[in-house]
This record gives C-alpha cells, sequence and structure tokens, in this order.
C-alpha cells in the first residue's frame, strides 16, 4: 500500500530524515513512536506532500507520488489528520465534515466497505463516532477536544480514503475519549479494510498496531510486532 525509501528530508541545511525506509500494508495498522523531535511529524508531512524530500521516493498503491501535490495524494486515498486536528472552528460539526468530500476522487474506486455517498454523511461514520451524530448544528470551535479530534478523523474518512494518517491523536485529550478513538481507529480497520499510518505515544494505543517503526535523530533504529514490544523498546522510545 505505502512504501517510503531511502527517504532525506532538510530543513534548511539541518538533516531531519536520515535514510527513512518503512512500508504499510493494505488493512494494516502501524504505528510510529519516538521521543519529541525526532522527526516523526516531519515523515509524515513528507508522505503527505507538505515537504518535498532531498532524496528518495514515496510509492502509493503501486505508483510513485513523489512530485504530487498534498490535494492530488488526497485524492489518491491518503487522509490526513494532522497534529492538532486543524477543524474549522468557526463551520458546524457537518460543514466540517463535508469539507471531507473534496478530498473524494469520482474515477478513484472507494474504500472498501465505505459507501460513495454524494453529499451524505454514512451511518458509518455515525457508527464511529456516535457522538458527531447529536452535535452536526453545533460550531466545530465549541467541541471539546475529545470531539474535535473525533471530528477530524471522520472528516478524513468522508474523503473515502485507503490509507489513514493521524498525528498523535490522542494528545491533550482525557482517558476515557482515548479509549474510544482507540477503539475507533481499531475498528476502521477491521471493518473496512483502511491502513492506518499511527504517532503515537500513549502505550495501550500503540499496542493496537499490528507494527511498530522507532525513530530516533531522525532515522529508524528498531521495527517490529507490537505484541512483542520489549519493556527496553518502550522505555527508550516512549514518554510513559
Amino acid at each position: 500500500m505505502l512504501h517510503v525509501s531511502g527517504l532525506n528530508v532538510y530543513y534548511g541545511e539541518s538533516h531531519i530524515l536520515r535514510n527513512v525506509d518503512l512500508s504499510i500494508s493494505a488493512g494494516e495498522m502501524v504505528c510510529l513512536i519516538g521521543r519529541n523531535g525526532v522527526g516523526k511529524t516531519t515523515l509524515l508531512k513528507t508522505i503527505m506532500g507538505l515537504l518535498k524530500p532531498r532524496t528518495g521516493s514515496i510509492n502509493f498503491a503501486g505508483e510513485s507520488i513523489d512530485g504530487k501535490s498534498p490535494d492530488k495524494r488526497a485524492k489518491l486515498g491518503i487522509g490526513y489528520v494532522p497534529q492538532g486536528r486543524e477543524i474549522i472552528p468557526r463551520l458546524t460539526v457537518k460543514e466540517n465534515l463535508l469539507l471531507g468530500l473534496e478530498a473524494r476522487d469520482a474515477g478513484r474506486m472507494p474504500a472498501p466497505q465505505l459507501p460513495d455517498n454524494k453529499q451524505e454523511i454514512s451511518e458509518e461514520i455515525f457508527g464511529l463516532f456516535p457522538v458527531l451524530k447529536t452535535m452536526l448544528s453545533r460550531m466545530g470551535g465549541d467541541l471539546s477536544g475529545g470531539q474535535q479530534q473525533q471530528l477530524a478523523i471522520a472528516r478524513a474518512l468522508m474523503g473515502r480514503p485507503r490509507l489513514l494518517v493521524l498525528d498523535e491523536p490522542t494528545e491533550g485529550i482525557q482517558p476515557s475519549i482515548i479509549l474510544e478513538i482507540e477503539a475507533a481507529v481499531r475498528r476502521i480497520v477491521e471493518s473496512t479494510g483502511i491502513s492506518v499510518l499511527l504517532v503515537e505515544q500513549h502505550l495501550h494505543f500503540v499496542r493496537q498496531a499490528d507494527r511498530y517503526y522507532a525513530m530516533q535523530k531522525g532515522g529508524i533504529v528498531a521495527s517490529g510486532l507490537t505484541n512483542e514490544l520489549s519493556q527496553d523498546v518502550i522505555q527508550r522510545f516512549l514518554a510513559v
């Protein structure tokens, strides 16, 4: 589904990502872990086309996306929920959700199990995030942090992605809502076949993924199955 090879990214002359290799299969959930400042968000932004690598390649669904703009990557089927959520506070929940339709490409097949209704919010979205159905007319800025995060993920799903990229979705959210978001993301993978690339520090959420990659100083330094995460890896790469 996604294959990143030999990625090197600079800010000016500062070398941020160093020869990063990463892959995600269809229907797989992969978690990227590491301390703050090691390059995780930079990697996600590069995958989305917001940053340009100096060297390396990114392939998605068998196609090179090097040089493609962020909107074209979205239309190919990559949904992105950035750190901080970035919902539009002065639009209603419904209007925020309908903005997700902009990522749809009429020529692309929909993601498995996600209906292709035009201008409609599917019941599958509300099944994942039932609180949103009761708040459609509320302004996005009036929602709690956890509700805004659910809205941001739901908005990304409105584009019918084949890969969902999430940057620290539990940051600053109360524990009870974290569990709801964990369950929803795991359900997205299991019920729709959508792949997920997740940056996360919350250990319980990390363990919901199938595999992990650990980053340090801009490079991938460890990887494996999350059910085999050792205490050493947890202490080295997670802020717990």
